[in-house]
């Protein structure tokens, strides 16, 4: 299920690029699409700000089919403290344009699903497809807000994948 995980994060963070080419982060001195997903990098006492964190928390296979269908749960995490310039007080604000990015991000809900273990990536015969996000209550820490937009992700297993 690594190409359909690949898959889905390459190509929301190529959408953040086109739609926020401002959003970016430095990590490990690379600055980089504000994107990154959870299992690939080390451990963070808090998540960064203004920086969506993809995290896999939920797998299921329909073996029932021809071909057998994976169902993950994804999670997109986001935080901010607002801007330095407003002191923190547009926080509400900045919050508010993550989750319309994450809206922007999402639309379309499919991708060619990619093998991106070779350079360049190969296309697969299938597609990667995913459910609209559906948003928890906003979440309150000190001068942080923090929100989860959870999908849900499928794809079919193509043969020869792992």
């Amino acid at each position: 299920m690594q190409n359909t995980k690949d898959t889905f994060y390459i190509t929301l963070r190529t959408r953040l690029a086109a739609v926020n080419p401002a959003r970016t982060m430095t990590l490990r001195a690379v600055t980089r699409p504000g994107m990154l997903v959870g299992e690939a990098e080390p451990p963070m006492p808090q998540p960064m700000l203004d920086t969506f964190t993809l995290t896999w928390t939920a797998f299921e296979a329909d073996l029932q089919l021809p071909a057998i269908l994976a169902r993950m749960t994804c999670e997109l995490q986001y935080s901010t403290a607002g801007t330095q310039a407003s002191a923190g007080l547009d926080r509400g604000r900045c919050l508010e344009e993550m989750d319309y990015e994450v809206l922007k991000l999402l639309y379309p809900y499919s991708a060619q699903k990619m093998n991106y273990t070779q350079n360049p990536a190969a296309a697969l015969e299938t597609m990667v497809f995913w459910s609209e996000p559906a948003f928890t209550p906003i979440v309150t820490l000190r001068d942080r807000l923090s929100r989860t937009a959870k999908v849900t992700v499928f794809a079919f297993q193509e043969l020869g994948e792992q």
